[in-house]
């Protein structure tokens, strides 16, 4: 089997081959008005290329901005939805450019083949793109075997956010939710990891100055944002958590809760769409919507004084990890998928 991956958008063309996949960078091509096309028509010849040596069977393209759209493949296409603007922009009820929803609609269309990773993505893709296309759901993975419980012991009542600060994933609800936290357990401590961003409602330059504002003092003082930290330092912070929130409005199967469960932590999150396919509530994790800021609260307060009741959801947690996200798992998902879609080109 010959693995090859196409990554546009690059600062210069280059082939390479690492651990037997072959890698091609491509360079966009700049040109006012014509970019996006002739980018497109360079991405086309290059896999046109391949196929000639490597006679391609199945390309899978993301959904993102649709950029399969326009482009002529030599064989079928498998699109995997992750979520695309149009999805997210209609998640968060603000106005998606038609121009993306054009293109990613016509991508979508055009795709032979598509897997979903979640249900929602799937069923809610179809819904604002007003089709009824067939997906096979397989969701994103994760190994297990890195992101496994430790010993390590909290000191004191530690609540972890990793991920990007931005709206969509709920962080301008984190500082109401911990100011409750604060007035029944004065101790707790808030840590957030993750870059932060524009916002795009308001064109604040930063969310984190719009979250600081609504912090109350005692809240603050016990609150520390550490920023953007290097992928590979993640799990240190994980472990030194007692609960991982993620009070999201957004997503469509996120890796970042996997890394949580697996970890065996306690776990508040959102109770949108995708959550409970990931999360059986008050068994593996307890689901609030976040704008229930109270109730979400209690959850965090529940979860950092009953010791027993978190480790027993961790434990939990992690077994849905082992059982249904693994990354083990999950490749024999995708390659039944691929292997079934090859046997009836034939």
């Amino acid at each position: 089997m010959q693995v090859s991956v196409f990554i546009y958008g690059q600062q210069e063309d280059e082939q390479y081959h690492e651990n037997g996949i072959h890698f091609y960078r491509i360079k966009n091509i700049f040109m006012k008005g014509l970019s996006w096309w002739l980018t497109r028509k360079k991405v086309e010849h290059c896999i046109n290329l391949a196929n000639r040596k490597h006679n391609i069977d199945i390309i899978e393209v993301a959904d993102w901005t649709g950029f399969s759209s326009f482009i002529s493949f030599p064989c079928k296409i498998v699109m995997r939805l992750n979520g695309s603007d149009t999805y997210f922009c209609y998640l968060e009820k603000r106005p998606v450019k038609k121009w993306n929803k054009f293109l990613e609609k016509r991508a979508f269309s055009e795709a032979n083949a598509i897997i979903a990773v979640s249900y929602f993505v799937g069923k809610t893709t179809n819904q604002i793109f007003n089709t009824n296309k067939k997906y096979t759901v397989i969701p994103n993975s994760i190994d297990a075997t890195v992101f496994k419980p430790n010993q390590v012991k909290c000191h004191e009542p530690l609540v972890l956010y990793f991920g990007t600060l931005i709206r969509k994933k709920g962080v301008l609800n984190i500082p109401q939710i911990f100011n409750s936290v604060i007035k029944q357990m004065p101790n707790a401590h808030l840590v957030l990891v993750g870059g932060d961003t524009t916002d795009i409602n308001s064109g604040n330059s930063s969310t984190w100055n719009m979250m600081k504002t609504l912090f109350t003092d005692e809240a603050f003082k016990q609150t520390t944002y550490l920023g953007q930290k290097p992928y590979e330092e993640i799990q240190q912070y994980i472990q030194k958590a007692t609960v991982c929130i993620f009070p999201s409005y957004a997503e469509a199967l996120p890796v970042s809760w996997l890394e949580a469960m697996a970890m065996g932590k306690g776990i508040v999150a959102s109770n949108i769409g995708w959550a409970a396919e990931m999360i059986e509530n008050k068994k593996e994790g307890l689901l609030y919507n976040p704008t229930s800021h109270e109730a979400f609260s209690n959850a965090i307060l529940l979860l950092l004084s009953d010791e027993i009741l978190c480790a027993e959801m961790g434990k939990n947690a992690r077994l849905k990890v082992l059982t249904t996200f693994d990354n083990n798992i999950i490749a024999k998902r995708n390659i039944a998928f691929y292997k079934n879609l090859i046997n009836e080109t034939q």
